[in-house]
């Protein structure tokens, strides 16, 4: 019998689990009790192999089904998905340590991706011209590209594969999801609940591995675009070697997402969203905001209320207790959070002032879980690491300004562009911020403005290589390629004979 020790998270591929022969794994961590509850295969060459092979078969089948019939299909997903995303969220809070019921607001997020995509016919339409030229149609059509491969990042298993599947699917590719090995089995499960609703076999397969896994879809000449979200060396390693392949690629980086709160905004409303956006998921997700720019002279009273807040925060097992659960779990790794740590050491060596820290914080009865409290900075330099840096842990830090153009300069002459937010009740400045700001999403007293599903996610400079945004119009453009036909049926009385010049529209 197989204990938490030695029970496998294998494969999946031909519609079915398919456990590994590599002699390769990795642990997989509850984080809440720092235990290993699994392992998790590493693939081999010849498995990352096998999962291609399957998917180009999978691919063959899948783009000769009907439009109507694959919106069955997804349909069909959509509404096992509704059903049962309570079992998914508690998957997600076993591997990853976020709190469940955060765990279920990734999920819809998600879902929003599969919704958008149950509405697909109308995005890959093509477009027709009559009478173009005498006698002449021109029309385009929008049509698969074949078998393209997924890299996501543990901080969301469910929602960031579901920003690229759906819409991958219902345009009649076949997906290979390579998901982090931190946290594999949610991707296992969404394979599933795919073969539940009736998708043929190898159209979503999921090859759990390693570099070796993520450098054979690369590499392969049958894989024809990669989408990625992670870290910015590691998207930008994507986006060169990918393309180097002739794929078609959007890789998703790193950020350090700023929050600029002016004079005249509510600190009240300010206070309550910098905790949600900078501690909300212990600060492990992209859109975070690490970084509050407070023009001067609200830093004070911001800091006050921030700390109020913090103080009353429960952190602790992400599963809860008694059907009570925290606000905040724990991070994925003990290794993780030593590094958030360092930051913070980082912060301190550099001058910065630790108001609240987090660092060394254990739980009664989790004193092996990888914890790590809600941490603010003031007076941080902007020449320190702490600040240059993404941190993707549970800090904020507090740097102030004398002016909305010293803020708005500071985020301008960062190396990121993904998301920032301005906290103000002047439109004027709300509308100049929105018009000047180099970053890809933008937040009016919003803190974490990740955009709907029919609008497109993807930021700005070191936070977005590549071809296309995720999801929305960006996701089926980028995962359909288009065919131009010009067509002219002659009149065999009227064809005009041979003319070898170059075609003329008279």
């Amino acid at each position: 019998m197989s204990t938490p020790e030695t029970r496998v998270i294998s494969h999946w591929i031909d519609g079915a689990d398919s456990p590994s022969s590599s002699g390769r794994t990795a642990p997989v961590y509850n984080p809440a009790t720092g235990a290993v509850q699994a392992h998790v295969a590493l693939a081999d060459q010849a498995e990352i192999d096998a999962a291609i092979e399957s998917a180009q078969r999978g691919y063959q089948v899948w783009k000769t089904y009907s439009i109507a019939k694959r919106q069955t299909v997804i349909f069909a997903f959509r509404e096992l998905l509704n059903a049962r995303k309570r079992e998914l969220a508690e998957i997600i809070t076993a591997e990853h340590g976020k709190v469940v019921s955060d765990a279920m607001g990734e999920i819809l997020r998600g879902q929003e991706v599969v919704e958008l995509a149950t509405g697909f016919p109308h995005l890959i339409k093509g477009a027709f011209s009559e009478n173009a030229s005498t006698g002449v149609d021109v029309y385009s059509l929008k049509q698969p590209l074949g078998v393209v491969g997924i890299i996501s990042p543990f901080n969301f298993p469910a929602m960031v594969p579901m920003w690229f599947f759906p819409v991958a699917i219902a345009a009649g590719n076949a997906v290979v999801l390579k998901p982090s090995e931190k946290d594999p089995s949610a991707a296992l499960w969404l394979a599933q609940l795919w073969k539940e609703a009736g998708l043929p076999d190898g159209v979503f397969t999921v090859l759990q591995g390693d570099k070796l896994a993520v450098d054979g879809l690369l590499h392969s000449p049958v894989v024809q675009s990669i989408s990625f979200v992670g870290s910015t060396p590691i998207a930008q390693y994507i986006y060169e070697t990918a393309s180097k392949n002739g794929k078609r690629v959007q890789a998703l980086g790193g950020a350090k997402n700023h929050m600029l709160v002016l004079p005249d905004a509510d600190l009240d409303l300010v206070a309550d969203q910098a905790v949600n956006a900078g501690y909300g998921a212990a600060g492990e997700r992209c859109m975070a905001i690490s970084v509050v720019l407070a023009v001067e002279p609200v830093a004070d009273e911001l800091i006050a209320k921030v700390s109020e807040r913090i103080a009353n925060l429960r952190i602790g097992n992400g599963a809860g207790v008694d059907g009570v659960e925290p606000d905040m779990g724990p991070l994925i790794t003990d290794v993780h959070r030593d590094k958030v740590a360092s930051y913070v050491d980082i912060a301190e060596a550099d001058g910065a002032k630790i108001v609240v820290d987090g660092r060394g914080l254990t739980i009664d009865g989790h004193e092996d879980g990888f914890f790590f409290g809600p941490t603010l900075i003031d007076e941080i330099p902007i020449t320190s690491r702490a600040y240059t840096e993404e941190i993707f842990g549970p800090v904020l830090s507090v740097v102030r300004v004398q002016t909305f153009q010293e803020g708005l300069d500071l985020i301008n002459s960062g190396e990121f562009g993904n998301g920032t937010a301005i906290f103000t009740n002047d439109g004027g400045a709300a509308r100049r911020f929105q018009s000047e700001v180099e970053v890809g999403m933008i937040g009016i007293n919003v803190p974490i403005p990740v955009p709907v599903a029919y609008h497109s996610f993807g930021g700005w400079k070191a936070s977005l290589f590549g071809d296309a945004k995720a999801y929305g119009v960006h996701g089926f453009d980028f995962f359909t390629r288009e065919k131009a036909i010009t067509s002219r049926w002659l009149d065999p009385a009227t064809h005009g004979g041979i003319n070898l010049g170059f075609p003329q529209n008279n």
